[in-house]
């Protein structure tokens, strides 16, 4: 499985690139993309991610989750985002209504590939905190988001493998 992680920064806002081949079709990864419920499945479990709203059907424009996170040990925050501009089998947004940053939009991009697809997540953010939180991004924040990427790179990568196990069967 290939995938990349990058960081960039322009002035106060960071910039996540993160690319993933899975060996799956197309619509096998829209369907598991657009379950809201699998977004536990794919963030690591000392986060102690809980949905309290939102997940009862596959994602749409305008729908709201609501989900309780613990980002570092001791603080726990409600986070609410919105899903926008979703075009079925090609790409979604998810941008932070209330949470722990200033700002936070995720796109997350799905194309066909040679084998399988290719997942694009561009995440653009602003830290909490102001200046701070700009001081403690290389030490704190940024090592926990690659982190929470990287996890989600091997759940991907072993959910999708049992997967093609099991359809081989």
């Amino acid at each position: 499985m290939q995938s990349e992680v990058k960081f960039k920064s322009i002035g106060k806002v960071y910039r996540i690139e993160a690319k993933q081949f899975l060996p799956i079709s197309l619509k096998e990864a829209w369907l598991f993309f657009s379950n809201p419920r699998n977004l536990s499945l794919i963030t690591p479990p000392q986060m102690k991610m809980k949905v309290l709203s939102g997940v009862d059907r596959n994602i749409y424009s305008g729908q709201i989750i609501q989900y309780s996170v613990s980002p570092l040990p001791f603080f726990k925050t409600t986070w609410v985002t919105e899903i926008l501009n979703v075009e079925e089998l090609h790409s979604f947004a998810d941008e932070q209504r209330f949470g722990p940053y200033v700002f936070w939009h995720h796109k997350h991009f799905f194309k066909e590939v040679n084998g399988g697809v290719e997942i694009l997540d561009l995440v653009d953010y602003v830290p909490p905190f102001g200046l701070l939180g700009r001081l403690v991004h290389p030490f704190i924040i940024k090592p926990k988001l690659a982190e929470i990427f990287k996890f989600r790179e091997n759940v991907l990568a072993a959910h999708f493998a049992s997967e093609l196990k099991h359809s081989e069967v």
